[in-house]
């Protein structure tokens, strides 16, 4: 079941009650302000004036998204400054797991939205080439998309909520 919730004003939909993992994950991630914080964590950004002057993002909506992915483990607060006392914001292990969900996201975005080439290009460091991210099985390292995949229910299934479809996902 969905519920409303406030946040900074704005009525948004709760997904904290649904048994899935991509719902959760936009109960952390899916706010847009979240992912460029998290985007410029990963460029080495760490301090409050960086992220606010980098982003261009109000003061208080700042706070707000380093405090709720602090509480969410995503973040970690270090003390740099004592006087006055001062934080950077670290990614964890939680934090940096996301890497694959950005670089997707990033790669989505350089196909469809960037007419004029990527604005940004990843560089593998040990072969100097520029590299794009393949999802590949783990268990037989095959490249694999939505097309070669099967739905089943998985350990942590609790039925109520039916699957899309327990078949095979398609590219429609």
């Amino acid at each position: 079941m969905m519920q409303l919730t406030m946040l900074e004003g704005v009525e948004r939909t709760s997904f904290s009650s649904w048994n899935c993992s991509v719902a959760q994950c936009l109960e952390i991630v899916g706010e847009w302000w979240s992912m460029l914080i998290v985007r410029d964590a990963f460029m080495g950004v760490r301090r409050f004036d960086d992220f606010q002057r980098d982003l261009g993002i109000s003061r208080n909506i700042l706070n707000q998204r380093l405090g709720r992915l602090v509480d969410a483990g995503v973040l970690t607060k270090v003390p740099y400054c004592e006087r006055p006392r001062r934080y950077e914001y670290r990614l964890t292990e939680k934090g940096r797991d996301l890497w694959p969900v950005l670089t997707a996201i990033r790669q989505w975005g350089d196909t469809y939205y960037a007419p004029d080439g990527p604005p940004v290009e990843l560089v593998h460091k040990r072969c100097g080439e520029v590299s794009t991210a393949v999802l590949h099985c783990s268990a037989c390292d095959e490249p694999v998309g939505a097309g070669d995949m099967t739905v089943v229910p998985g350990p942590g299934f609790k039925g109520g909520r039916r699957l899309p479809a327990l078949q095979q996902l398609t590219r429609a």
